[in-house]
């Protein structure tokens, strides 16, 4: 078990689950677009056994990754898996053979899409399981409407002993009130980076509720960060730009878990070393008028 104390970032509860704050995304794990198999697969099981060694335990993954190809990597790099390291995976989309993004959330298509998780990992029952909501016309703008029937297909998995915790992904206030009703909510995992701020108050709803906040594309994604104040205080603090906005997002809020994703174990090695990187009250206040 990794002590606390050497998690990175510190801890955060899902539920019942203790997890580091800084974690790991899968995402960057499969080939290129997010499909088919790793350049190197090697060093790719490389990248998420020395994640572990660093003390992560939050590893972010979905089976329409490749597809099928990071959580296959996953259980060939973690198992027999170490009982404080959870996985958090997400339903919703599925890729056709030609690596386009299908959305698929009939109650059929989510039951099978949790099955197929618990396949590819090798799992009796899911740490965590994102719903897939929005994606507007961005890809990554929630989209307005009920999600009662996705989301209780989800909790009737969970009553069944097949999901643990359940979670949401690129939703609103409005949605995620509604699963609430359903059954608990740990983590919301929408887009949102220091650049990116559309979500400022639903980072402080959640922080209320004792509910994760979970930036996807925390560097921006397929389209990085460009600012030149984050540069600037970046050269200034002799860290790079990445590190930097790892670390603005950690004191964002208490709740805010960060999940870089990478497919090189010198980037990751850098990416966690964001957990150690303290921002003054002026530097941080400089960093937050890049949203401004």
């Amino acid at each position: 078990m990794t002590p606390a104390s050497s998690q990175p970032g510190g801890t955060y509860q899902l539920g019942d689950l203790t997890v580091s704050r800084v974690g790991f995304g899968a995402m960057q794990l499969a080939g290129p677009g997010v499909f088919g198999p790793p350049a190197d697969r090697d060093e790719a099981v490389a990248v998420l056994r020395e994640a572990v060694s660093l003390g992560v335990t939050h590893i972010d993954t979905a089976d329409f990754y490749g597809p099928h190809v990071t959580n296959e990597i996953i259980h060939e790099a973690l198992a027999p898996y170490p009982g404080d390291v959870h996985i958090v995976t997400k339903v919703g989309a599925v890729r056709d053979d030609t690596g386009a993004w299908l959305l698929q959330r009939t109650p059929a298509q989510l039951r099978e899409q949790v099955r197929s998780n618990l396949r590819t990992l090798k799992l009796d029952a899911l740490d965590v399981v994102n719903l897939r909501v929005g994606g507007g016309s961005d890809g990554h703008s929630p989209v307005p409407g009920s999600i009662a029937e996705q989301f209780g297909v989800l909790a009737e998995l969970r009553e069944q002993g097949l999901i643990r915790h359940l979670g949401l992904s690129t939703v609103d206030a409005e949605q995620l009130a509604e699963a609430q009703a359903i059954a608990p909510v740990v983590c919301v995992q929408n887009f949102y980076n220091i650049a990116r701020r559309e979500d400022d108050a639903l980072v402080e709803l959640t922080a209320r509720q004792g509910i994760a906040y979970v930036p996807y594309f925390p560097l921006g994604g397929f389209t990085p960060l460009q600012s030149g104040t984050l540069s600037a205080v970046a050269a200034r603090l002799g860290a790079s730009a990445q590190v930097v906005a790892l670390a603005w997002l950690l004191r964002r809020s208490p709740n805010m878990l960060v999940i870089p994703g990478t497919s090189s174990v010198a980037h990751l090695r850098e990416n966690v070393a964001a957990a150690s990187l303290t921002l003054d009250d002026a530097t941080a206040a400089q960093l937050d008028a890049i949203g401004g």
